[in-house]
């Protein structure tokens, strides 16, 4: 078995210990009324695009999610947050240093010892979190379940959905799969993002996200017979039918309040969170890396960390 198989299974616990932490590290994390930037790369900036996205909408205080290396100096922000697994992302690294004591920072990592650690103002370290596969699972959801939290979310609710997610058949067979597109909106755009990402980390694989809304502004014209659309939280009304028109598979587990659930694997039943959702995904992934048969520990041509040189 791989380390990913393991990581990905063990999600519901971290998500439990990440409710056990929240509490423990509130004044270290965003205040309500703060103007926030929060800044990953890869994997940590979806997570951070779905923060910010949530926090707004929590009605918390302006927030604002960056690549790292795209960050807007010139703007003045109450605290800023960032996600690094290793803590050793020469961009995160970067902009902790230019920040120095400008600004209060967090940041999430594994390992509390890490640079970033070293850098930032204050640290946030989820170290039951850390993997040894480099492709991020369970540090992800890991961090996004923290912040989550920290607004409020019923977070033992979520492990319940997760436990769902890893136990239950994956809504689809990967080698009747051609292509992947996965859709979000609102704070689900940057799952969406995440899931497609570890398709092409885990196994290669064509795989697209997009705002389900902007997917009818051209995307959907790759959708076809053997080609999948994959929405993680709530879809516009009509885009099932127009998806299904063109021959695509269409998955979901929410269409505008109907439960609906995510292919037909669980019918009757609450639809999952779409972070449940994501660790789906997740298995997805893994599945399509072993019909390529490609490990998917180590995918190619990446590392567990983005050190630059020179």
């Amino acid at each position: 078995m791989a380390y990913v198989d393991a990581e990905i299974a063990s999600q519901p616990e971290c998500w439990q210990r990440a409710a056990e932490l929240a509490p423990q590290v509130s004044a270290d994390l965003p205040d309500p009324g703060e103007r926030v930037a929060v800044v990953g790369c890869g994997t940590s900036w979806f997570m951070a695009m779905a923060y910010a996205a949530l926090r707004e909408t929590a009605g918390q205080g302006e927030t604002d999610a960056f690549q790292a290396s795209e960050f807007p100096t010139g703007r003045r922000y109450d605290r800023i947050l960032a996600i690094s697994r290793s803590g050793t992302t020469t961009e995160v690294l970067d902009l902790l240093g230019a920040i120095g004591g400008q600004c209060p920072s967090t940041v999430i990592v594994a390992d509390r010892t890490s640079p970033a650690a070293r850098l930032a103002t204050a640290a946030v370290a989820l170290e039951f979190a850390d993997e040894l596969s480099v492709v991020q699972t369970r540090f992800a959801t890991g961090a996004l379940a923290l912040l989550r939290a920290s607004l409020g979310t019923d977070l033992p609710a979520l492990a319940t959905d997760a436990e769902v997610a890893v136990r239950c058949p994956l809504p689809v067979d990967p080698e009747r799969v051609e292509q992947v597109t996965f859709l979000g909106t609102g704070w689900t755009v940057g799952l969406a993002q995440e899931a497609a990402l570890k398709c092409r980390e885990a196994a290669t694989f064509w795989a697209e996200a997009y705002p389900a809304m902007d997917y009818r502004h051209g995307p959907i014209s790759i959708a076809g017979p053997d080609r999948l659309v994959w929405a993680l939280g709530q879809v516009p009304a009509g885009l099932e039918d127009e998806v299904e028109a063109t021959g695509a598979t269409f998955l979901h587990s929410r269409t505008h309040g109907r439960h609906t659930v995510l292919g037909r694997w669980a019918a009757g039943r609450t639809p999952l969170d779409p972070m449940a959702d994501l660790v789906l995904a997740q298995r997805f992934a893994v599945a399509l890396a072993r019909t390529r048969g490609l490990d998917p520990d180590t995918p190619r041509h990446l590392r567990r960390s983005v050190v630059l040189t020179g």
